[in-house]
């Protein structure tokens, strides 16, 4: 090596091109946007997915919940291996196995392939969304410019999902809806051939990787999900309805049992000894179980009952992501003032008054009065929680501590939003099939002879019957997603303790939600 190489890279590990922050920083933007609109950029697809691969409409959630739950599950394992092998170099693999993940799903032709490779987009996520957050540290000095990092990349976290919904709108319709997933794979290379460039790697630290806690985990979830999507399909005496959540239990418990004897436990149980952190994560997993199953559901009535093309039904959505971000901006400015409790009870109160709202909707509803209206009044209950649910799981965690806390906070969403999800499909799956009983006589009564030959091949009622039945099915499952609702609530209130002046010492340590 030349003294001039020695100069240019004083150390090992050093970025190529140092001096540049604003290229570092987008860098690492660009990855967090792109793990988190895949959340919503893939739900405007949904309806073409389920007709291109022939998905039924339980089975579809699947699509869905295999990426948010592998994320969910191995978000802090992926923080946990930043630390000990290097943020950068984790940094990359994460982006690289995602968008490999990301080009096979755009190229399945089986539904199982496209959930193998959503599982891998999760797996990708996992390792490379919290290494961006924490490459933020290293990367930037203390002070002002590291704060104008973490508001970049907090505005990033909060616009994803809206530039999401309008990216999947224009690509499925425009394009395809195998684009939706294409679409990372030239933003994934372009990040890891710059990453090394422009960012340093950290330095490493001793520590250990509790693969059994995540491993039984995520398992464990992914059993207890299956169980509630199966007996929507097939009912609750089904052999394996019932073994897989037998399955869930022993794995669940299992991870218990391992993280109270790891001496560096993925999830440190510690964690849930304060009762308004308890309190923060079940409040969370509630409402994110809620916000999941509507967003799932709604996109299907938009699109089939409604008939709108994708780009209109990306942008009926926006109207919500601008109210969760006034909530979002109303509860940090008087978060101060007023203390956590009252955002966490009206939040959560305008979230089941919004879910009940919905629970009326109907085949002949519109879009204003049975999709608009109750989605603002849930998005703003949510944008009300969203900053004092994160900085409440923070409060009175050691420095040191304050990644965990709140990376849990971020696992517990992505969890319970599948959980949630698998739940209102139970709901939906027995409430349809009782529709579809109803509506059948009719359907036979009044059919077209095109009609039921394409009902004897799908065995779905077309037409007005079939949309009688997912509305019926919707309806009835929002009834689930307001008693989740109803369960934050009631957390807010009998569980939450925290006070105005146990929040003051907390000024500047809550980072951005990393998901």
């Amino acid at each position: 090596m030349t003294t001039s190489q020695l100069i240019k890279n004083p150390k090992p590990g050093a970025a190529r091109r140092e001096g540049h922050p604003g290229i570092a920083l987008t860098v690492i933007a660009a990855c967090q946007l792109m793990v988190v609109l895949d959340a919503t950029i893939v739900n405007i697809a949904l309806p073409h997915i389920q007709d291109a691969l022939k998905f039924s409409t339980t089975d579809l959630t699947w699509v869905v919940s295999s990426y948010t739950l592998t994320f969910g599950g191995l978000l802090l394992l992926g923080g946990r291996a930043g630390d000990i092998l290097g943020r950068r170099r984790v940094f990359m693999t994460g982006i690289l196995l995602f968008t490999l993940a990301s080009l096979l799903g755009g190229l399945a032709q089986e539904p199982w392939q496209l959930l193998a490779a959503r599982v891998l987009q999760g797996m990708g996520g996992a390792i490379a969304s919290p290494t961006s957050l924490a490459l933020i540290t290293t990367t930037f000095p203390e002070g002002p410019e590291r704060n104008r990092a973490f508001g970049v990349f907090a505005a990033v976290s909060a616009g994803g999902g809206a530039i999401g919904l309008l990216a999947g709108g224009m690509l499925t319709e425009w394009l395809d809806w195998r684009w939706v997933l294409f679409v990372n794979v030239p933003i994934g290379i372009a990040i890891a051939v710059l990453a090394p460039m422009y960012i340093s790697e950290s330095e490493r630290h001793n520590g250990r990787f509790d693969i059994a806690g995540a491993v039984t985990s995520t398992a464990g979830m992914a059993s207890l999900v299956y169980g509630f999507i199966r007996a929507a399909d097939e009912g609750w005496r089904d052999s394996l309805t019932i073994g897989s959540f037998g399955a869930a239990v022993v794995l669940l418990l299992a991870f218990a049992f391992i993280e109270s004897r790891a001496k560096e436990p993925i999830t440190p149980l510690r964690m849930f000894a304060d009762r308004n952190r308890s309190g923060t994560y079940v409040i969370m997993l509630s409402l994110a179980a809620a916000m999941f199953g509507m967003f799932f559901y709604i996109v299907l009535f938009v699109q089939n009952v409604l008939q709108y093309s994708p780009i209109e039904a990306g942008l009926a959505f926006l109207p919500v992501t601008v109210v969760i971000a006034l909530g979002a901006g109303l509860s940090q400015r008087f978060l101060p003032v007023l203390g956590p409790k009252p955002f966490m009870l009206a939040g959560s109160a305008l979230a089941a008054i919004g879910l009940a709202w919905q629970t009326l909707i109907t085949a002949d509803s519109s879009y204003v009065g049975g999709v608009l209206g109750p989605m603002l009044v849930f998005g703003f209950g949510m944008g009300l929680n969203f900053v004092t649910l994160t900085i409440t799981a923070v409060s009175g965690v050691a420095q040191h501590e304050a990644g965990a806390a709140s990376g849990l906070l971020n696992a517990t969403q992505q969890v319970g939003g599948s959980l949630g999800l698998s739940i209102l499909t139970t709901v939906f799956g027995s409430a349809s099939k009782d529709e579809a009983e109803k509506q059948l006589p009719q359907f036979m009564a009044e059919g077209s002879a095109e009609q039921k030959a394409e009902f004897a091949q799908t065995h779905q009622l077309p037409g007005r019957w079939g949309h009688e039945v997912l509305t019926q099915g919707i309806s009835t499952g929002f009834v689930a997603a307001a008693a989740m609702s109803v369960l934050a609530l009631a957390t807010a209130w009998f569980v939450i303790r925290v006070r105005k002046s146990d929040l003051e010492a907390l000024s500047g340590t809550a980072g951005p939600m990393a998901g």
